[in-house]
């Protein structure tokens, strides 16, 4: 049976917080939690372009509750204000979207001195799922939606002895790192919850190719080189639009069928309705190991269930 939206339950009740949300995939899935009736916590860096957001979420959905959550994945500071922000306000939390990010960046490095892709695709949300896992486990089987992307496929594994490419740094490579970052983060985080005895969900999703301005601020950056340019063209072109891209994402939260450990795509890897996938790679549970003492060592934070 084709997946609708329309034929998920009412959200009233529950509350979800989306990073990334003031633009793109964020945005397009911070209006359909909102249009169901979730409390959306849209959270973004940039407090002005937050707002415009909102706003625009309203405006479609003057009935939906959408509250601004100032938020930096690229400041562990700011993390852990915003979380605290989030603890002190909800006792619960429903929805975990993981989907704010970076791509093919110039080599720079995040206030906490992480090279940014990292720092901010994966550290990030370690660190905002870490400090946030005693709202997300008071909720009644909580979903964390953590984001991919199809580049986890053109990198061999994450390096673990120089996650931050000091020795060779490659703009595409530390994004396509970052993404298997996510991947082994959804896998691992599933295995903790299922270990722990615990009604909570994570669940991976990834957009294939959606025209966002994802690549426009890739190519504005100048170290994408020619690819960044064919998939800027080639998004503008054949791409599906923010509300189709986000599709995935959305099923993985929304499918009352969805179980955790689930990975949804598009049908034809690019585009197409969102199906269910499954997980590829081997030698997954020794990466995870690899990847949790790694998060736990950068950034200080455990994946706490006890």
């Amino acid at each position: 049976m084709t997946f609708s939206i329309s034929n998920t339950p009412t959200l009233k009740g529950k509350t979800a917080l989306v990073t990334g949300g003031n633009s793109g995939l964020g945005l397009a899935t911070s209006k359909v939690l909102g249009s169901k009736g979730a409390h959306v916590l849209l959270a973004a860096r940039d407090w002005r372009k937050g707002e415009a957001a909102v706003k625009e979420v309203l405006a479609l959905y003057p009935s939906a509750t959408v509250e601004l959550l100032e938020l930096d994945l690229a400041s562990q500071a700011n993390i852990k204000t915003a979380a605290a922000e989030v603890s002190k306000k909800f006792d619960k939390l429903d929805f975990l979207i993981n989907n704010a990010g970076l791509m093919a960046m110039p080599e720079m490095k995040t206030e906490d001195g992480f090279e940014s892709q990292f720092g901010v695709n994966h550290l990030g949300h370690w660190s905002l799922t870490s400090l946030l896992m005693d709202q997300l486990l008071a909720a009644d089987s909580a979903r964390v939606v953590t984001v991919t992307s199809t580049a986890h496929h053109l990198i061999w594994n994450v390096d673990f002895d120089d996650p931050h490419m000091r020795e060779k740094y490659s703009a595409w490579n530390a994004y396509s790192q970052s993404k298997l970052a996510n991947y082994y983060f959804a896998l691992g985080l599933h295995k903790e919850f299922k270990k722990h005895g615990k009604k909570a969900m994570s669940l991976l999703a990834h957009p294939g190719l959606s025209h966002t301005n994802l690549q426009v601020h890739t190519v504005e950056m100048g170290a994408a080189g020619f690819a960044g340019g064919m998939f800027k063209n080639l998004a503008a072109k054949t791409g599906m639009p923010a509300d189709k891209g986000a599709l995935p994402q959305l099923r993985a939260a929304l499918d009352p069928k969805a179980k955790s450990g689930e990975f949804f795509v598009p049908r034809f890897v690019t585009t197409g309705a969102p199906v269910k996938r499954p997980f590829l790679r081997m030698r997954n549970n020794s990466n995870i190991e690899k990847l949790w003492a790694l998060s736990e060592k950068e950034t200080g934070l455990s994946i706490n269930m006890s």
